[in-house]
């Protein structure tokens, strides 16, 4: 797994990954519709690169973009950043990989940045999204109703976050889940992530 920052050499791999017809779900929380063509999504990824104030990496596995997450609200004096956007292609989803990359932003925005809070918000009828930032050690704060409009229905998000206090007892339980011993030879967790 590698986190690069997102560019026009990651749009035929995160096409395909994320954008055939039978990937209409995917997109069912993103405030756009599914790209219809590659030109579609290379229009997508270029607004993602010219926008300042946020950082889009494709989450690469064995060469391959196959999905992408953004770093946003990016909050330098007051210690706080937020991970959205968060996109997994089908080959991505409930893998190793995956949790390895939401461990590696963490890890780079909690001890390399030196940030103290760590924040996911997600649509609250977005069940999947609200699992993984559980399993990944977030806490949940509490509902914003009626946030976001978004394609034009009301939105009420949920918050989620992880403090410099909460990340080493994670980073541990992380650490631990990804190391290769917990897993059998057919790939299979011997135990799952808790802290």
């Amino acid at each position: 797994m590698r986190l690069e920052p997102v560019g026009a050499g990651h749009v035929d791999d995160l096409f395909a990954a994320t954008c055939a017809e039978s990937d209409d779900d995917l997109w069912t929380y993103r405030p756009v519709p599914r790209p219809s063509t590659r030109d579609d999504l290379a229009a997508m990824v270029e607004q993602m690169t010219s926008d300042e104030l946020t950082v889009t990496f494709a989450l690469v596995v064995d060469g391959a973009a196959r999905g992408v997450a953004t770093l946003m609200r990016v909050e330098p004096a007051h210690g706080v950043i937020e991970v959205g956007g968060v996109l997994f292609g089908r080959t991505l989803q409930r893998t190793t990989a995956a949790t390895e990359a939401m461990h590696l932003l963490m890890r780079h925005c909690l001890d390399d940045l030196g940030y103290r809070r760590f924040e996911w918000k997600c649509d609250s009828l977005n069940e999947p999204s609200r699992r993984a930032a559980a399993r990944l050690g977030f806490t949940y704060e509490g509902r914003f109703r009626q946030h976001l409009v978004v394609k034009g229905r009301n939105r009420d998000t949920d918050w989620f976050a992880i403090t410099d206090a909460d990340w080493p007892a994670i980073r541990t339980a992380h650490e631990r889940w990804l190391d290769p011993t917990n897993f059998d030879d057919r790939g299979q967790q011997r135990t799952p992530l808790s802290r």
